[in-house]
């Protein structure tokens, strides 16, 4: 939040109880009409690449159709493809992303100064006026409008995309 706050970045926040997982973070999150966010952190077969995949949580994604989905989208930019994906150990998620499970999102962008974590984020949350997602820390919910998060992606300057994820 610090972050935010000295770039200049709106932003609401709450606090609550303990939300590592996404059903128990339901529990606390507030009716802010915001869409609450599902962070997954994968690194590819050599484990030289890191991914961080952020989708509305209210879906679920099977591995093998995300894999399809990033190999095409980074081909048909040139890029090396992800080959096959699987989650990032809690050591990576540190070195990376400063972040231990459960806490996983896209402000531990904040933590990888060289840039290393390519975003996916799914192309519906194009549409969404708000977005949430925890502050680094699963006992907070960070609220942020969809044109405030692009200047956070902006700032932080790590690679990303929008991709169709289902």
């Amino acid at each position: 939040m610090n972050y935010l706050r000295e770039h200049q970045i709106p932003f609401s926040n709450y606090n609550h109880p303990e939300g590592k997982t996404i059903e128990e973070a339901k529990r606390w999150w507030k009716d802010d009409g915001s869409v609450h966010c599902k962070n997954l952190f994968f690194r590819n077969h050599k484990g030289n690449k890191h991914y961080l995949v952020c989708f509305d949580c209210e879906h679920d994604l099977a591995i093998h159709d995300l894999e399809q989905r990033l190999k095409a989208s980074l081909t048909a930019q040139g890029l090396p493809s992800c080959g096959k994906l699987s989650f990032a150990s809690p050591e990576r998620m540190m070195r990376y992303l400063g972040l231990e499970p459960g806490s996983v999102s896209p402000f531990g962008l904040i933590n990888d100064t060289e840039h290393h974590v390519h975003l996916f984020l799914d192309e519906n949350l194009k549409n969404a006026p708000t977005l949430s997602f925890h502050p680094n820390d699963c006992r907070g919910t960070v609220v942020i409008s969809h044109d405030a998060f692009e200047h956070y992606l902006h700032e932080v300057g790590n690679t990303y995309e929008y991709i169709q994820l289902y």
